[in-house]
């Protein structure tokens, strides 16, 4: 049976490297993920992964304060793709989808599905991708951290540091405008 991840992390706090190394397995796909998920391409999604561990390790004298492990590495990763985000401001990022590595889309894949099936699911992820590219940073992984993620609201509360009234605020005009934008863009479409 695999160790807890409060034991690993108190063998990494008291200078285990091995621990981290397994802290860093348990976490770099979720991390990736929303990555990839809140700045659109695989070459930020690896930085902000590299970069989180990075400084996890380097705040390794801090952990041991630390309650909840997940919420603070999400809390990491955030922070620094909403950086990227910033940064890039106005630069176009998303990446055709069909690019993800073949192991990432097995991961993905819970059915086998028809080429129609696949064809229209990614033109639709695709809709979504540019929909969420267009929110500012902190709605975007608000809406990537709960209806991607699964989060609930007190836990993205948490891994952004804000109150739970700010994550509910920034969720709903989140939605309120991804509505807007992917009705209009529908609307294009059938004209």
């Amino acid at each position: 049976m695999s160790e807890s991840i409060p034991a690993l992390l108190e063998r990494f706090v008291q200078g285990d490297d091995l621990a981290f190394g397994e802290l860093m397995a348990r976490f770099q796909k979720k991390v990736y993920f929303l990555a990839y998920q809140t700045l659109g391409n695989h070459l930020d999604a690896d930085e902000v992964m590299q970069e989180t561990f990075v400084r996890i390790y380097r705040k390794r004298k801090e952990l041991e304060h630390v309650a909840n492990f997940t919420s603070f590495v999400i809390r990491v990763a955030s922070n620094y793709a909403i950086d990227l985000l910033r940064k890039r401001k106005g630069q176009a990022s998303t990446e055709d989808l069909s690019e993800l590595p073949s192991a990432v889309q097995i991961d993905l894949s819970r059915r086998v599905r028809t080429p129609g099936e696949i064809w229209t699911d990614k033109h639709v992820m695709m809709e979504i991708q540019k929909a969420l590219d267009t929110l500012p940073p902190r709605q975007k992984l608000t809406a990537v951290l709960h209806d991607v993620e699964g989060y609930s609201k007190a836990e993205i509360a948490v891994m952004l540091d804000c109150p739970e009234a700010t994550v509910r605020s920034n969720l709903h005009i989140a939605r309120t405008k991804l509505k807007k934008i992917l009705a209009k863009r529908l609307a294009r479409k059938e004209q």
